[in-house]
């Protein structure tokens, strides 16, 4: 049991270095939010603290396949900028949440190889592209709310990065609380 515990200990110790080497890769203006394991992880932001991306063209790049230009009105705002990095052989959901619930959030994540740290609107291609806005009309059978939550599924045992960008439309304030659940 003993030796059970060193090596749980040992593997803890040698696994903080590389949290911090992720930390210090990504580009000014990203938050890093370690994932953990079947655990869920939060973080707080405010969209006044960020700055209004004017080329979204990346995001419907078939490259990225994000959201269509035609959505492209609802990420007109200030956009905040997370990272995270996504375990093998796991789900992850990431969810914001407004602390007032009448704020029209934005959110969109993308994942990439766990040696590349590229910021949109310098994203030439991704993995994957996920993205949940207010929806234009009602859906039969469904209610939305003021959480908007993306999520994606690695299979494999390789780390992937992801970004994950909060926004609105043009002139959207307020903060709000990020989440990112990992169940492996």
């Amino acid at each position: 049991m003993k030796k059970l515990i060193n090596l749980m200990i040992t593997a803890a110790v040698l696994a903080l270095p590389l949290v911090a080497i992720a930390q210090t890769k990504w580009p000014a203006g990203v938050t890093f939010i370690a994932s953990k394991g079947n655990e869920t992880v939060s973080g707080q932001g405010d969209l006044s603290q960020g700055k209004v991306m004017d080329d979204l063209s990346w995001a419907s790049s078939s490259s990225n396949a994000c959201f269509p230009a035609t959505q492209n009105s609802k990420f007109r705002g200030n956009h905040i900028f997370f990272a995270t990095t996504m375990p093998g052989r796991s789900i992850m959901t990431i969810s914001v949440t407004p602390e007032d619930s009448s704020t029209d959030l934005s959110l969109y994540a993308y994942m990439m190889g766990g040696d590349s740290y590229d910021l949109v609107p310098d994203l030439a291609r991704c993995i994957s592209c996920e993205a949940d806005h207010k929806w234009d009309r009602p859906w039969k059978g469904k209610i939305q709310t003021s959480e908007r939550h993306v999520e994606f599924q690695n299979p494999g045992q390789n780390t992937y990065n992801i970004v994950i960008g909060v926004s609105g439309p043009k002139g959207t304030s307020g903060k709000f609380k990020i989440e990112i659940k990992t169940k492996s």
